[in-house]
This record gives structure tokens, C-alpha cells and sequence, in this order.
């Protein structure tokens, strides 16, 4: 760690411009003490510490040579601005990073100027970039517009798109391609870091415009040199495809030193039209377990400083995540057909063990949720019977691909929706809160909520044997701690009466169970008010017989759903069960129509009542 000299350097940056009236000699210093400061800051919180560490030297050069909140710079995916944000005045609310009230996780426009455009998911940079650089130029303005990319994101098709748009096109971009995984180009080193600075140098620049304007009037030679020099270049840069697509390449570049980022950065500054910088970086450099094991250090909670081990609560129940790997993991030993699909989250979906016994049945598709889902739908057609795991608001990018790849086909792929709901720390961007809205209203899907981790591997088994579309949506976090129990085939549209009482229904959608359940016995106990409970079980093909031969005629119908209302499931059975004659005060406790924001699962579901407490609140007013 760094001693008390580098930790008074980094308290004296208050913004960046305290940093620019530092010497280029005390950089090395200053990053050093923003890695021992992350370190030390996130140990009892977590957070997304690999990618910030792998970025301290980047960041520190974007901001020394560019001029943030005037120049634009958009990073891509946005949790690897944690430095940025140390650099641009929000280095005292580091401590709360992700908790409630406290610092995003993400950029987020609202929480500071210099964060020019909010990013909780990925590949969207360059598109977001090259919007300020066109807004800029429509407008006759002059700052610059920097898109940083890193973490698997440059393979997300919108990236592509956007290269391909801006690439044919002379408005002043430049792409940061920070390359952390060296998947793209392994040739870095004195050479290539020589070349990247006589490439932007402007006299190399002018030369070269030079010489074209004189090899223009000879078209024949100008393509000969023009192929020369792409070939020339294509041995000793992976610099091509960029080429092509209309960006100049520049790189690699080693993003850990200074002697090569800050003129490199400068020369960049000068060059006109689309450019795309490619620069090297080690996830986690600093910290030997988060340089060892990038994946689990990607994104993690509390860990002990020392050992470098995550801290973690021997006693809590197996989550949701591991009971759906572990179900996947039993069905898959039985049905070889079965082949797990994840769009480079195996870790956070829960299959990385599923990986290790079969590599070749678990197909990481990387960043590309589009591809992913019509790619199942391929699968599907040839007889496999396709899993595909993610996050509900990642399958968010997928919708058009659900629909017409998918369920206009009736095409057999279960999509298995982790953190659906609440998710916490991670705030707006990773709240699953649609997919209920979203996927109820189409043809031939199926749609499913687990109460529990038992009744979630029932339900995988229950998808696999289907037919058609299948969605399970089930939460972040721990389940409730249940006794195991084989996969069984649970009844299709049957929803599950819990308890029966003859002063109202109450209709608990997934997780929001135990709360819904307590709720009941709390106003049968202190309200003298008895309730039927029910568990959904199934959004969709709806139980409305089941549900109508509940209601009491002039008692309360209440539901229950952590998603939005409007759209939610709630909406449905609260027009089936006017339709049916029922009269009676309605209540549909649900999602309202805003942007959750961060903090723990049940600190946000308080703030929404949709916990016990809110619930009984709720209900207590209609009675």
C-alpha cells in the first residue's frame, strides 16, 4: 500500500482540474493510490472492482490531456469508471458506492456532469459517442467525443454498427478500445507502442495527407501505395478490420504507461475524422487475487483485505442462481439434447459448473443477447433443447428476436430470467421489472414464478418437457433454505392454494411469497381478517378458473407481483375476475410507474411496499 505522501497526493485531487496541475512525474504515484484506495474502500461493500483497477493508468491520462465536462467522454460498460469518478469530485463518496443514497454504480447523468451519458449495460458507447460527436459538428461546436469500450463489450453487435456508421463518415470520434482480456492482440510492446506514436505524430500525418493529394492525380499508383501501406500495417498491427470499417488504427498500446498513453492521447487530440486507439490493460492490476481470478472479481460483495477472499455467510440458503445451475447440471446428465446458452455471464447465471462437466453443451456467445436468442432458436430447429440464461433486463435487448425468431415459430427454448425483480445495489439498469409486461402479451410463451429454489427446479423440469416458448423469472439472491427435492413435472396453468379464508383473495406472483404469506397470517392475527392465499405459479397460460373459484363476491381481490403495474400480470386478473361478476375493492401491489434506485434488495422493496409491511399497509386501507 502506499504511504502517507501518495495518499495526500490523491486527497488534493478535488476534480480534474487538480489533477492537470500535477507534474506527468507524479502520475504513476496518483494511480498507485487510487488502486490502493479502491482496494481498500471496496473491501467492506464490493462492488465492480476488477475492471476499475485495470483502468486507473487510462483514466488518469483521458482526464490529464482531455478537458471532461467539455470534451465528451463515454465509458463503456460504466462500472469501469470508478477511477473517473475518484477524478472528477467524487472521491469522498466512494465509500458508499451502490449503497442506498449513495454513489451509482454506473455513470449516471444526474449524479455529475462529467457523466455525459448514463451505461448499466454494454456495447453502447461508440453509438452514444458518435451522437455527441454529430451533435457537436450540426452545431458548429469543437470538443471532443471519446467513447471507451472494454470488457467484452466490442462484441456486442450495436458496437459493430456503430463502427460501421461513424467509420463511414469524417466526423472527429475517437474510440478507446481497452483491451483487458489481449483476446484481440497479443504483439504489444516497444515496437508497437513506437508505432502507435509516429502514426499520430502530426508530421507523419501531414506527409501522409501529402502524398495523397499528390497520388490522387495518379489513381493507378495511389492504389498500389494505398494496398502497401495496409499491408505493411496488417503485419504488425490487428488494425485491419478497423481499417476497413473507415477508422485509423492505432496500437497497441501498453494502457499502463504513461511515457506512451499521454502523447499518444495528445497526437489523437489532432487527428481528424474516426479514429480507434487500441489499448492493452490487465483486469485487476494491482491486486493479485483479482489479477489470478478476473471473473469472480468482476463484480463481487464484501471480501477480507487481506486474503483476498470474499466474505460470505457459510449459513445462507443456496440462491436461486445455484439451484437453477444444480437443477440444469441433474436434467442434463439424464436429456444429453439439453445445451445451456449465456451471453458472457456463466458465472452470474449459475452455469459455470454446468461448463466444467459439459464444455461442450454450455456456448458462451459473449455480448450478444441478440444473437443468442435467435442462435436458440437455430438449436431448437435441429432438435437440441436450448437454455438460454440470463438476466431479465438483459433479454430486454432481445425482445424483437423473442417474437419473430421465436414465438412466431413456437420454437422450443426455455429462457431462464435470473434477477428478475429487485436486484439492489445495481440499481435501474439491472432491475428486472418488465419481463412480466413484456412477455405475457405473446403468443404461444409460456411464463413462470417460482414461490421458492424448490419449486424453481419443478419449473425447469416442467419447461424441458414442453413445448413452445418458456420464460422462468426468479430473483437475485438467496432462496429460502428448503430441503432439496427431485425435479417433478408441476401441472401446467394450475396455480396453488395455500391457505383458505372467507374474507378475500390474495395472489402471490414468484418470489414475493414469504412476504405475501407472512402478510396473510399478520391481518388473520391482528385484523381478525381471513384470507386465501394463492401461488400464481404460472402468468401465463393464466389459472382463471382457479383463480375465479377463489373470490369471495364483496371481499378484496389483492395481488401481489415485484414488476411493473401497468402491464403486470395484476391487470389480467383483475379484468378476469370483474368479468366473472366478482365485485369487490381491488388491490394490485406492484412496481409504480418510475426507476428504482440502489440499495439493498429490501431496503428498496420497503421504499416500494412490497414487503410484509407494505403489503398489510395496502390492504388495510381497502378494509
Amino acid at each position: 500500500m502506499s504511504d502517507t505522501k501518495h495518499r495526500d497526493l490523491l486527497h488534493s485531487i478535488s476534480g480534474v482540474q487538480d489533477l492537470k496541475r500535477l507534474k506527468t512525474s507524479e502520475l504513476p504515484e496518483l494511480s498507485q493510490q487510487m488502486r490502493d484506495y479502491l482496494i481498500e474502500t471496496l473491501a467492506p461493500i464490493g462492488g465492480h472492482l476488477g475492471a476499475g483497477l485495470g483502468v486507473v493508468e487510462l483514466s488518469v491520462a483521458l482526464h490529464y490531456v482531455f478537458d471532461s465536462p467539455k470534451d465528451k467522454i463515454v465509458w463503456d460498460v460504466g462500472h469501469q469508471a470508478y477511477p473517473h469518478k475518484i477524478l472528477t469530485g467524487r472521491l469522498e463518496g466512494m465509500p458508499t458506492m451502490r449503497q442506498y443514497g449513495g454513489l451509482n454504480g454506473f455513470t449516471k447523468r444526474k449524479e455529475s456532469e462529467h457523466d455525459c451519458f448514463g451505461a448499466g449495460h454494454a456495447s453502447t458507447s461508440i453509438s452514444a459517442a458518435y451522437g455527441f460527436a454529430m451533435g457537436r459538428d450540426l452545431q458548429g461546436q469543437s470538443h471532443q467525443s471519446i467513447a471507451v469500450i472494454g470488457d467484452g463489450s466490442l462484441g456486442g453487435g450495436m458496437a459493430f454498427e456503430a463502427l460501421n456508421h461513424a467509420g463511414g463518415n469524417d466526423n472527429n470520434l475517437l474510440v478507446i478500445l481497452n483491451d483487458n482480456e489481449m483476446s484481440i492482440a497479443p504483439n504489444v510492446g516497444a515496437m508497437s507502442s513506437y508505432l502507435a506514436r509516429i502514426i499520430t505524430d502530426k508530421s507523419y500525418t501531414n506527409a501522409k495527407e501529402a502524398a495523397k493529394k499528390v497520388l490522387n492525380k495518379m489513381p493507378a499508383v495511389f492504389d498500389v501505395a494505398k494496398r502497401f501501406e495496409e499491408h505493411v500495417k496488417g503485419m504488425i498491427t490487428p488494425g485491419t478490420l478497423f481499417e476497413e470499417l473507415g477508422f485509423r488504427y492505432i496500437g497497441p498500446i501498453d494502457g499502463h504507461d504513461f511515457d506512451t498513453l499521454l502523447p499518444t492521447l495528445e497526437n489523437c487530440k489532432d487527428l481528424k475524422g474516426p479514429v480507434l486507439l487500441h489499448v492493452l490493460t490487465k483486469k485487476g492490476l494491482g491486486y493479485s487475487p483479482a489479477e489470478e481470478d478476473p471473473e469472480t472479481w468482476h463484480g463481487l460483495g464484501p471480501y477480507c483485505l487481506d486474503s483476498g477472499q470474499p466474505i460470505k455467510n457459510a449459513d445462507a440458503p443456496k440462491t436461486y442462481t445455484q439451484a437453477f445451475g444444480d437443477t440444469l447440471i441433474d436434467l442434463a446428465k439424464e436429456d444429453e439434447s439439453i445445451v445451456a446458452i449465456t451471453g458472457a455471464m456463466p458465472g452470474g447465471t449459475g452455469l459455470s459448473p454446468f461448463a466444467k462437466m459439459f464444455p461442450e453443451r454450455c456456448i458462451d456467445v459473449g455480448i450478444a443477447e441478440q444473437h443468442a436468442l435467435t442462435f436458440a432458436g437455430g438449436l431448437a430447429c435441429s432438435g437440441i433443447k436450448p437454455v438460454v440464461a440470463i438476466y431479465s433486463t438483459f433479454l430486454q435487448r432481445a425482445y424483437d428476436q423473442i417474437i419473430h425468431d421465436i414465438c412466431i415459430q413456437n420454437l422450443h427454448v426455455v429462457m431462464c430470467l435470473d434477477r428478475a425483480g429487485i436486484v439492489g445495489a445495481d440499481g435501474a439498469t439491472h432491475t428486472g421489472m418488465f419481463d412480466i409486461a413484456y412477455l405475457r402479451c405473446l403468443p404461444n410463451m409460456t411464463v413462470m414464478c417460482p414461490k421458492d429454489e424448490v419449486e424453481l427446479s419443478h419449473m425447469l423440469k416442467t419447461a424441458l418437457g414442453m413445448d413452445g416458448p418458456v420464460a422462468i423469472r426468479y430473483p437475485r439472491g438467496s432462496g429460502l433454505g428448503l430441503a432439496e427435492e427431485a425435479p417433478k413435472a408441476l401441472p401446467v396453468a394450475k396455480a396453488e392454494v395455500i391457505t383458505e379464508g372467507k374474507d378475500g383473495l390474495m395472489i402471490s406472483v414468484g418470489t414475493r411469497f414469504s412476504d405475501a404469506q407472512a402478510a396473510v397470517q399478520t391481518l388473520k392475527e391482528e385484523d381478525g381478517q381471513d384470507f386465501t392465499l394463492l401461488n400464481l405459479r404460472f402468468v401465463k397460460p393464466l389459472d382463471v378458473e382457479g383463480i375465479i373459484s377463489c373470490l369471495a363476491d364483496g371481499k378484496p381481490l389483492v395481488v401481489v407481483e415485484e414488476g411493473v403495474g401497468d402491464g403486470g400480470i395484476g391487470e389480467k386478473i383483475g379484468v378476469e375476475a370483474l368479468k366473472s361478476g366478482w365485485r369487490g375493492s381491488f388491490v394490485h401491489i406492484a412496481m409504480p410507474d418510475t426507476f428504482p434506485e440502489h440499495g439493498t434488495q429490501a431496503e428498496i422493496l420497503r421504499d416500494l411496499k412490497l414487503d410484509k409491511d407494505g403489503i398489510v399497509e395496502q390492504v388495510r386501507s381497502v378494509l
